[in-house]
């Protein structure tokens, strides 16, 4: 076994391409609505980020400086989208890039806790995916890891994206950096830095 300092997360990271042009079909239905934030404003991205991440400890755009976030977020390759619900409040995030013309990065898509495992999902990657898949496209590339919805790795499998690499990560608990609220991710045991 390898060893996890205190204070730290490890978790084991699974990369999955999707090869194959999806085919069109009809969207599952929803009541739910896709918007598209041109320019998000950072503090807006932000709280919707912890919204849907949290429970799995997304933490990397929590911890960048504005400056950096709105490098990455506001460049012409990546698109951000809000998952909008009847009410009009934000429950999901579908962001991807292009950082070449023929393939694509799935970097966030998720949903708030209380909508997984009711169907919403499959509507998300349906348009993630036709939008994903612009004309050059050979494939789509996603990341997922053991701290992701338990049903996430077979979710993206079932989409049609294959495992093609593993890797072990560790970091800081972003519940310790005061990130995400220490509350968050019971799943995950909580060991204060020595």
């Amino acid at each position: 076994m390898i060893p996890v300092a205190p204070g730290e997360i490890a978790t084991i990271v699974t990369t999955l391409e999707h090869r194959q042009r999806p085919r069109p079909a009809p969207l599952p239905e929803t009541p739910l609505r896709l918007v598209r934030w041109h320019t998000p404003d950072l503090d807006h991205y932000r709280a919707l980020f912890r919204r849907v991440g949290a429970p799995w400890l997304w933490y990397s755009r929590l911890a960048m400086r504005d400056s950096a976030l709105a490098a990455v977020i506001h460049r012409e390759q990546t698109q951000v989208h809000a998952v909008i619900d009847r009410a009009g409040i934000e429950v999901g995030l579908l962001e991807f890039t292009h950082p070449a013309p023929d393939w694509c990065s799935l970097d966030y898509f998720g949903l708030v806790h209380e909508l997984t495992g009711k169907a919403h999902g499959r509507w998300l990657m349906a348009i993630g995916l036709a939008m994903m898949w612009r004309p050059a496209v050979t494939f789509v590339r996603v990341n997922t890891c053991t701290l992701d919805h338990p049903s996430a790795l077979g979710f993206y499998r079932s989409a049609g994206f294959v495992p093609v690499s593993q890797a072990i990560e560790t970091f800081p608990d972003p519940r310790l950096l005061g990130l995400i609220e220490c509350s968050a991710a019971p799943h995950v045991p909580l060991f204060a830095a020595s």
